[in-house]
Formats: C-alpha cells, structure tokens, sequence
C-alpha cells in the first residue's frame, strides 16, 4: 500500500537500533512478508529483525555519503513491521528511507512557511532513496512520491529550463537500473535510454499524480535466496545506494538545486 492523502495516519513507533556487525539476511527476513503470514502478528518479531537490518543498511549508507566526495548529507528512517491500517494490515514490504536532513527542511521551511513545509515531515513527500524487501526481491532505488511535491516541481522545472540531455548523462551509466513511471507496466533501462525515450517519458509524467523512480530488483524467490542471502550482501547494497547519489541529487531540491525560489 502508498501512502497517499487518505492512508491512516502512520504510528509512531520508535526506530530499532543499529545492530552490531555485518548484515546478511535470511532466508526468514523474506517468508514473514509472504501471504499470508504478512497479516499475521505472530510474524511481527520476524519482521523486527528484518527492519533492524534494514535501519543498519540504511545507518551505514548514510555514513558512506557523507563521506563521500563531495558529502552528501542524508537522514534515515524505516517503515513499520507491524500489520495496521496504514499498510491495510499487511506487511508486504520492508524499506529503510534515506531523505533529506533536518536542516534542509527547515531551509524549505523558510522559504515555503511552516504550513506548507509541514508535509515534508513524512519521508515520503520527499525525494528519498530507499533499500527494501519483499518477499521475492531485494530492491534498491531513487523515488518521487505522487505526493512529493515540492521535489517534483523542482524537477519538472529543471527538465523544461535544460531539456533531458543532463539527466541522460547521469542516468547511462546506471547499469541494471531501469526508470519507471508510476504503475504503467513500461520500463526504461537507464543504460540504454535516448534522448528521445526520455523526452517522451517527461511528456507523460505529471507531477502530482504520478510516481517516478530508478530501481534495481535482485530476485529471492522462496528456494532461491542464496545469493541475496550470501556474506557481502551488506557492501553490495550499500555501494548500491552510493551508485545512486548523483540521481537524487538531479531528483531532490536543494540549495543547489533550486528552481522554485530563484536560487
């Protein structure tokens, strides 16, 4: 389920701590997210374990972006183990957040005014990258919420000021990525796209009302999990994320990349 304007309100529940030592996940992180035991509260403990790798993942990946060069500062959160109405009382996906930091959204604040700005406070009316599971797939990926409005307008001004040719450049040398629009069953992989696919994926894309995002999926079916399951799995994700910083931040408004208020 996506959160959406008429989604319960989210719980508060507090973030689990980061775990000591490497992640590798189990077998047991994919089957509690499988129907029907993703309705069952049996399976919550399970899914715990699975979410505090997750908070790990994305702990140490933020980590990795700050210090990268140039740093990219970054927050992080994850979402709920537990079936509630938020998720329609089934946890079918895992996913840790990595959006932006306070003092960017209290920058926005500034220039939007506290009643606007208050929306960004759920992670997901921000650009964010996201590491997740499902029951049959490990994902890492760079989103746009329908509802991440301020990010989207930013986008949709950079695309209309410069064309696609500089998205284009960050995106080809994303191999194994493919950019996708909503819920329409097209795909474009980021490697191969031409100036003209991606002129016309802009044309179809509405901000407000569609989703945008550049994801890789690793298959894990039941049975067939050894790889996703293997040691490393931790570095490969990770490095994964990093390999997406230069499209969140083509993605995500920022003092640097700022087309709503004259910056």
């Amino acid at each position: 389920m996506s959160p959406n304007d008429s989604s319960p309100a989210a719980p508060k529940d507090a973030e689990p701590r980061v775990a000591r030592g490497e992640v590798v996940l189990a077998d047991a992180d994919f089957r509690c997210l499988a129907p029907p035991l993703d309705r069952n509260p049996e399976y919550n403990a399970a899914r715990l374990a699975a979410r505090t790798k997750l908070a790990t993942l994305g702990k140490r990946a933020v980590k990795r972006l700050a210090d990268a060069e140039p740093p990219l500062a970054l927050d992080t959160r994850t979402s709920i183990h537990n079936p509630h109405p938020f998720n329609g009382n089934r946890v079918r996906r895992l996913w840790t957040y990595l959006m932006r930091p306070k003092k960017d959204k209290a920058r926005l604040k500034r220039e939007l005014g506290a009643d606007l700005a208050k929306d960004l406070d759920a992670a997901y009316r921000n650009a964010y990258l996201c590491i997740a599971l499902e029951h049959d797939a490990v994902e890492v990926s760079v989103r746009l919420h329908a509802d991440a409005w301020i990010d989207a307008t930013n986008l949709a001004r950079r695309i209309e000021a410069d064309g696609v040719k500089p998205l284009l450049a960050v995106l080809n040398p994303l191999d194994g990525y493919f950019l996708r629009l909503h819920d329409w069953k097209g795909e474009w992989p980021c490697a191969q796209v031409e100036t003209s696919a991606l002129e016309e994926f802009f044309r179809y894309w509405k901000p407000g009302e569609h989703r945008l995002a550049i994801e890789r999926r690793w298959p894990a079916p039941e049975g067939a999990r050894e790889a996703v399951c293997a040691e490393g799995v931790e570095a490969h994700l990770v490095g994964e994320v990093e390999r997406l910083a230069d499209a969140y931040r083509f993605f995500a408004w920022s003092a640097e990349n700022d087309r709503l208020f004259g910056g």
